[in-house]
């Protein structure tokens, strides 16, 4: 398991390994990778780990309000879409992982720092699929909207990749 990811691997997660959050996304890695490298500022490396119990957080709610004996069939079906649009989000962001990780090997930071636009790109290549996915999460099927559990699940899967945008879009507008 890499270095820096030992939570993913938590019991509550009844989700494959894999990446559960390269979508907490490159930005759990930015929080080591800045701080080796002094590419983010302070509160930029504050923002990105305040994510990290976000998205921790939503992925157990997800998985646990799936398997309540308590939630319609439709429910859990919609919900675990939605886990499983997450964890497309994460393949599609592993790429951009692997630029920030090697961040940790990098420690120049004079005024021509490589990691700054190489943080840059990431940040913006990562919002740009999160926005993407987003869209795609927004327009649930019919029987999802309709389904009020699904459908709350889907605005708070929605609120953490919006949370997730804006600090990646702020990150990327400094840089």
């Amino acid at each position: 398991m890499r270095e820096g990811f030992s939570w993913i691997g938590h019991a509550a997660f009844a989700l494959p390994r894999r990446s559960v959050f390269s979508l907490a996304l490159t930005t759990i890695l930015l929080l080591p990778a800045a701080a080796n490298a002094g590419v983010l500022s302070e509160t930029d490396l504050q923002k990105v780990e305040a994510l990290k119990p976000l998205f921790a957080a939503l992925m157990v709610d997800l998985s646990q309000t799936a398997k309540r004996p308590d939630i319609a069939e439709v429910d859990v079906n919609c919900i675990n879409s939605t886990i499983q649009e997450l964890l497309q989000i994460s393949d599609e962001l592993a790429s951009y992982e692997y630029l920030i990780a090697m961040d940790r090997d990098i420690k120049d930071s004079g005024d021509n720092n490589p990691m700054h636009d190489l943080v840059k790109f990431a940040a913006d290549k990562s919002s740009a699929i999160l926005t993407s996915e987003r869209k795609r999460l927004a327009q649930p099927s019919d029987q999802c909207a309709r389904s009020p559990v699904a459908s709350s699940k889907t605005q708070e899967t929605l609120h953490v990749i919006d949370t997730s945008t804006t600090v990646l879009t702020s990150i990327r507008d400094r840089l």
